[in-house]
């Protein structure tokens, strides 16, 4: 059953993608909602939310769904956990790199994770302890050993409302005295994703919900990389901070995030 429920993720991801792709050719008509400061809610996000959850519900209608704009929906050992569009934003401006996450979790165990991006039509899959692929190939965390020589995604949360003029940026700062580059691309799950991949060596980021981790993070394990959340516990899905990386710069890195708080 577990294959055939990672298959319907996959099938649905790829549909998703497809409504997605279809919509940005007309941009222009799409309503868009502001949901707080500088958080967008489109149609585009619900049609797919829809669609998704019908989707699923058709396959495994007694299990439960947690999505990012409709919450929690009924109550079950099974729950799949969805993101509609992770890069709202990025969608919004034709920006290229936006991606649909779903994630099934059985009782507190994430079982399987799969993150498409429609642009590239790039497919990353895990299933736990089967490893992680990309396009069906198997993909691996970087051998990166500096943190000098590591390429770090993280992002920015501009107009939150909260002051970012503190240790946020104190930690900006250092990051930049302590690594080659620092790329932020607006989409936490395609960010991890990255790491799984070795196309960067590390992410950081404080700010999060769980549809946009649940996935992408069982990706990240799975390629061999090393997640947690700022005080090295394993509740990142839901803490909201996260700090991860191939295993070396992952040491590196949240030894020196930590020093300044």
């Amino acid at each position: 059953a577990m294959n055939g429920m990672l298959n319907i993720a996959v099938k649905a991801a790829r549909e998703a993608g497809i409504i997605m792709m279809r919509s940005i050719n007309r941009l222009e008509s799409i309503r868009i909602k502001e949901k707080g400061i500088n958080n967008y809610v489109s149609s585009v996000d619900l049609n797919v939310e829809s669609f998704l959850i019908d989707y699923i519900q058709r396959f495994f209608p007694d299990h439960a769904v947690l999505s990012e704009e409709v919450g929690a929906i009924g109550d079950n050992e099974y729950t799949w956990i969805i993101d509609p569009i992770d890069g709202t934003s990025n969608y919004l401006h034709s920006y290229p790199h936006f991606a649909v996450s779903i994630a099934i979790r059985y009782e507190d165990t994430i079982e399987h994770g799969v993150v498409y991006n429609p642009f590239r039509q790039e497919l990353f899959v895990a299933s736990r302890g089967n490893g992680s692929t990309l396009n069906d190939q198997k993909i691996r965390v970087s051998k990166t050993l500096k943190l000098s020589n590591a390429l770090l995604s993280m992002a920015f949360h501009c107009q939150t409302g909260r002051d970012l003029s503190g240790s946020q940026l104190l930690k900006v700062q250092t990051l930049l005295n302590n690594v080659s580059g620092i790329r932020t691309s607006g989409s936490a799950a395609l960010d991890l994703c990255y790491v799984a991949s070795g196309r960067t060596d590390a992410f950081w980021e404080n700010n999060l919900k769980p549809w946009d981790v649940a996935a992408a993070g069982l990706i990240l394990e799975e390629a061999g990389g090393l997640i947690s959340d700022l005080d090295e516990t394993q509740n990142y899905i839901y803490s909201g901070s996260l700090v991860s990386g191939n295993p070396k710069i992952y040491e590196q890195l949240i030894s020196l995030l930590r020093k300044i708080d």
